[in-house]
């Protein structure tokens, strides 16, 4: 539940900052471009020449962004920035969740090792319950079994140290959705862009850059602001794996030396 109040909470204001941000930028272009209109007709005619070296935007990178929104049309946009929003949400809470899971497993080990010299069980299930992770965890769910036996000790923390191998997953398979939808819709974007640029050419029963420019506009801004959703959060899941193995890696090498401190326990 924790983790669903979470994800709606940041999604909610990357929504809620992004729209503020549009309506704000609106009212500005509207202002300027009112100031800007009558020194316009007074100015001067600028040479050919220097219209070449001086094409160079005076606006912002989110207003230019804005803009491409706008041109890319709103019915389509709107569901490729939906997917980087929600791709996000997920992608951080699942960095938020993964690092607050890392354990030095050395540093539990020894504890661990120290308290079952000193306590016994009872002792050493005590620190793994004062420690976060799914390390601890596990180790926990193999000293409830210790008296039954090594092999009994073996299997509850393979079959426990799956399930926490789950619980380190959970998510990617949405953000894994949403890189695949967003060039999906852009390229959507693009093919209605495309029939729209025949509609017209149709209506107009000419061939002309004015006429085909628009359609054309559209298709490749839906298409370019797809593949961006989709590399920025292909790049999120692929440090989220990355961190994921680092994890199970870890896990499997404490849950070893864990099982050899419970065997010299028992020989003694």
């Amino acid at each position: 539940m924790k983790k669903l109040f979470m994800f709606l909470a940041v999604a909610g204001l990357m929504a809620i900052t992004a729209q503020n941000a549009v309506a704000q930028d609106q009212k500005t272009e509207e202002n300027a471009t009112e100031q800007v209109a009558p020194a316009q007709e007074e100015a001067a005619p600028v040479p050919a020449d220097e219209n070449i070296f001086n094409q160079k935007s005076d606006k912002p990178l989110y207003q230019q962004i804005k803009t491409k929104f706008i041109e890319g049309g709103p019915a389509f946009m709107v569901w490729v920035v939906l997917c980087l929003i929600l791709g996000l949400a997920i992608a951080i809470e699942r960095l938020i969740y993964l690092f607050s899971a890392t354990t030095n497993t050395k540093k539990l080990l020894g504890k661990v090792e120290d308290a079952l010299n000193e306590g016994g069980i009872e002792k050493a299930k005590e620190v793994c319950r004062d420690t976060k992770g799914p390390v601890a965890s596990i180790f926990y769910q193999g000293l409830l079994h210790a008296d039954e036996g090594l092999e009994a000790v073996e299997k509850n923390v393979t079959a426990y140290g799956g399930v926490q191998m789950g619980q380190l997953e959970s998510g990617l398979s949405w953000i894994a959705l949403f890189i695949a939808i967003a060039p999906m819709l852009g390229f959507l974007g693009t093919v209605v862009g495309m029939v729209g640029a025949f509609d017209a050419i149709e209506a107009a029963g000419d061939i002309s850059p004015t006429v085909v420019a628009g359609g054309i506009k559209v298709a490749l801004i839906t298409t370019i602001a797809g593949l961006i959703v989709a590399i920025i959060l292909q790049i999120f899941y692929n440090i989220i794996v990355a961190k994921i193995d680092s994890l199970v890696n870890s896990m499997e090498d404490a849950s070893i030396s864990f099982v050899d401190i419970l065997t010299k326990y028992n020989k003694k």
